[in-house]
């Protein structure tokens, strides 16, 4: 029997449209990162002494990640986000990746970027690398990014874009003498990709910016509003609201290109805030940054995407940096499968649908002289809590003898005491014995850290990366 054209049309549209839909679902990604930013200092986490009206604005639209743990510093929590494997897999697991360092991320790692290419994503990064430019095969454009600006090292000079005197500036892995402020360009780079890119393919746009990070540098005119605050919190508050206004470029970017409905935009610190107390402010959280207490761990965090995530949501469950890298490859419908195994969970049923916490455990991390674990409600704290960051403590540093590692077992139960001010060592020690095990398994499958002091013939680069 021969059909009519017409309905011969109609079924193979039929048969096209669960391609369309799955295409429509794939949704542009948004990753913003701030680097070493109080959990307490955003607006929408009862923060007020700095106005963020953007970041409001974003999480108020979607679900806030109320326990979301990252690395203590920097270089850890961008290896764990670009690879969805703790970093002590990498041998990352201690400090930063510094200027000096003959390493990198491993060149073996399938990392995020790469992944959602092969799936048909335009990929960008705006911001800080920090994952290692000993030779050229590290850099962004050589690990799936096709396009790149911004800078590979951490600390820089947000005005001269410099780094101990090397000029620390790049656009798709070349010098960019761009000048200007660095909060600046970044949003205004971010939201030239949003305007520029094709709107045809999905567009995964990872924008981590230097700021709040020390050196403590700001125009002018955003430290006036807070001249009440004191020293370099005042200076800090200035930072943060400029980095609100990049956040807002960037938003008002995606909505004038029409892409709101199908943009996820996830929001994170890399770290808790340092100095708490009198630059930052982590809230009542123990610590801060460089440390595997919560104040060092439990960041700022939420993930909005207009009618796919419950506007004003808060999710309770303990969540990690390196779920974001499976859960994103499976909205993006890249395939998972790949020689290394993840440590990274699908969070999705979590945020948009209040399920359980996809770990058994959550590792804060392991290293020769210290470690901390979390399960369920319970975490252990193995040797104080300490982990090496770029910037040693003043006090540290005036001490004329070597103090002595940390030999103590800390337990706290989350749930009663998220301020970790109840040692519950030495009354629950089947607790502490079964997350010792734990501890162990992970330290059993970490590589020895990398890393060391700064070379004596070390030599300044003119250009970092060249």
């Amino acid at each position: 029997m021969k059909l009519p054209s017409c309905w011969i049309a109609l079924f193979l549209f039929g048969l096209g449209l669960p391609a369309l839909a799955a295409e429509a679902a794939r949704p542009n990604i948004v990753f913003l990162l701030a680097d070493d930013l109080g959990r307490a200092d955003c607006g929408f986490m009862g923060g007020k002494d700095i106005a963020t009206p953007h970041l409001d604005k974003l999480a108020k639209a979607g679900a806030v990640l109320d326990q979301f743990y990252v690395q203590p510093v920097c270089s850890p929590t961008r290896a764990a986000l670009m690879t969805g494997r703790y970093p002590m897999r990498h041998g990352l697991q201690v400090g930063v990746v510094r200027p000096w360092a003959d390493y990198g991320l491993p060149l073996t790692e399938r990392v995020l970027p790469q992944a959602l290419k092969e799936t048909g994503y335009q990929t960008a990064i705006v911001g800080k690398w920090h994952l290692g430019s000993i030779t050229r095969d590290y850099l962004p454009t050589r690990r799936g990014f096709d396009q790149q600006y911004g800078h590979y090292n951490g600390a820089i000079d947000y005005f001269k874009l410099e780094r101990d005197g090397g000029y620390d500036w790049h656009r798709n892995d070349q010098r960019s003498d761009d000048q200007g402020y660095s909060t600046h360009l970044l949003g205004q780079e971010a939201a030239r990709v949003i305007r520029e890119g094709d709107k045809a393919k999905p567009l995964f746009l990872y924008v981590p910016f230097n700021a709040v990070h020390s050196p403590w540098q700001v125009p002018e005119e955003y430290v006036k509003p807070y001249a009440h605050l004191k020293g370099n919190r005042a200076i800090y508050a200035g930072m943060l609201a400029c980095m609100d206004e990049a956040v807002g470029k960037i938003a008002t970017a995606v909505e004038e290109a029409g892409l709101s409905d199908n943009t996820l935009f996830i929001f994170s610190s890399d770290n808790g805030g340092p100095s708490p107390g009198t630059i930052t402010d982590n809230g009542p959280l123990r610590a801060g940054k460089g440390t595997l207490y919560e104040g060092g761990t439990r960041v700022v965090a939420f993930a909005t995407w207009k009618g796919k995530i419950p506007a004003g949501s808060v999710v309770k469950a303990p969540l990690h940096m390196v779920d974001w890298y499976p859960t994103l490859l499976k909205l993006a419908g890249a395939s998972l499968e790949q020689k290394d195994p993840l440590d990274g969970r699908d969070a999705w049923p979590a945020i948009t649908e209040g399920a359980a916490s996809p770990h058994e455990a959550i590792l804060y991390n392991t290293a020769p002289n210290n470690g901390a674990v979390r399960m369920g409600d319970w975490k252990l704290v193995l040797n104080g809590g300490t982990t090496d960051a770029e910037e040693a403590p003043k006090a540290a540093k005036k001490k004329k003898k070597k103090a002595a590692a940390p030999t103590g077992v800390e337990l706290f139960n989350l749930a009663e005491d998220p301020n970790e001010k109840t040692n519950l060592a030495a009354s629950q020690p089947e607790k502490v014995a079964e997350l010792k095990a734990k501890l162990a398994t992970f330290a059993a499958q970490a590589l020895p850290p990398k890393g060391g002091p700064q070379p004596k013939n070390y030599v300044v680069p003119k250009v970092w990366g060249e």
